[in-house]
């Protein structure tokens, strides 16, 4: 960070990094083969060449941050600064003066003029987490800087114009927090002018594998440790897993992994995967994870058999799409299918040929 968007004394704002261009070399943008990623990647296409504001919903731990930076890299701004701010942590009476400035001698303590973080974004972008947490007179504050693009620091009259993109992010329910009182209507049309919404990593398992590969080749490079890669048992494993932490969570797992095991072959013996109190029994490794179990006609009322015997599917029907599904979770890797089949190999392969299932083209 510059020395102007650095602040100095006790008064410093509590901006996360400021990021340039040059320093985002490790957005490698959303990885995975799901239907989820693959739009998340268009719609990041879509709205980056704007100046629009967005807003990014989804749980904790599901790259929010990720793609507010990769919003930022392909827009017109990528060579401007790019201020994550943790609207969690910037309670209190120094909340505005943290987001919005203040000049030396505002209150007690302000020993040295502050930019605050939207100023320290200008000509790039702010990142706004977890925005669901500001106090309601921050909000207020907000509003008009989004809707004149102007801050007036804490004590000073003067407005002064901003040339900043926001980007927002909440795991909160922002339509309950309005009915709630919690959080002001007129802030929220002014922020979801468009909405990107991310995805618990147990409702995309098919970029398990490949998220998997992409952070033990990072965490290779990072800590200069030889590459390591996992058994087919210990990726079985990764998608019989829940993931109440999402892609945050299997990235620690496997930083733990490998840096802790002996070989260049995770086994999962190395996976320390910490089950919450409400999680299921653990399960092992020819498990057949919750997502990929076939419906059961007793899960749910409905229809009688009889009322819809033409669209009843078939025992072969019903196992052929349990095993294109098995193999898209898993990469297409048939060990590792076979494993969660909890079938030999060859037999797969047999059944595969009998159902016309086959790796899809240009699939790595």
């Amino acid at each position: 960070m510059s020395d102007s968007a650095h602040m100095r004394g006790p008064a410093a704002v509590s901006c996360g990094d400021v990021s340039r261009s040059s320093s985002l070399a490790g957005c490698s943008g959303i990885l995975g083969r799901s239907a989820w990623a693959g739009g998340v990647r268009r719609k990041i296409a879509r709205v980056a060449p704007s100046t629009s504001t967005v807003l990014i919903v989804g749980p904790t731990g599901t790259g929010k941050e990720l793609i507010a930076r990769c919003i930022h890299e392909q827009s017109p701004r990528r060579r401007g600064p790019f201020v994550p701010v943790d609207c969690a942590s910037i309670t209190g009476t120094l909340c505005s003066s943290q987001l919005f400035g203040h000049v030396k001698g505002a209150f007690t303590g302000a020993d040295y003029e502050s930019l605050g973080c939207f100023r320290a974004a200008e000509g790039g972008t702010i990142f706004l987490d977890e925005i669901g947490e500001l106090e309601p007179s921050i909000q207020a504050m907000l509003l008009r800087t989004l809707q004149e693009r102007i801050v007036v620091p804490v004590g000073n009259h003067r407005e002064i114009p901003v040339d900043v993109r926001v980007i927002a992010a909440t795991n909160r329910v922002l339509d309950e927090e309005v009915q709630a009182a919690r959080f002001r209507m007129d802030l929220l049309y002014r922020l979801r002018v468009m909405t990107i919404q991310t995805t618990s990593l147990r409702q995309r398992l098919e970029d398990v594998s490949v998220l998997a590969e992409h952070f033990l080749t990072r965490l290779s490079k990072d800590n200069g440790i030889p590459a390591k890669e996992l058994s087919v048992e210990s990726l079985a494993v990764l998608l019989a897993h829940d993931w109440p932490g999402n892609v945050r969570e299997l990235q620690n797992v496997l930083e733990c992994a490998a840096i802790f095991s002996d070989s260049e072959s995770i086994q999962p013996s190395a996976l320390r995967i910490h089950k919450s109190p409400a999680a299921q029994p653990e399960a092992t490794a020819g498990t057949i994870p919750a997502a990929l179990q076939p419906f059961s006609p007793h899960q749910a009322r409905g229809p009688e058999p009889a009322e819809c015997l033409e669209t009843w599917l078939t025992l072969p029907e019903v196992e052929a799409q349990h095993i294109a599904r098995t193999l898209e979770v898993a990469g297409y890797n048939q060990s590792a299918a076979a494993r969660m089949l909890a079938i030999d190999r060859h037999v797969l392969a047999r059944k595969m040929k009998k159902y016309g299932l086959r790796k899809p083209e240009g699939l790595q």
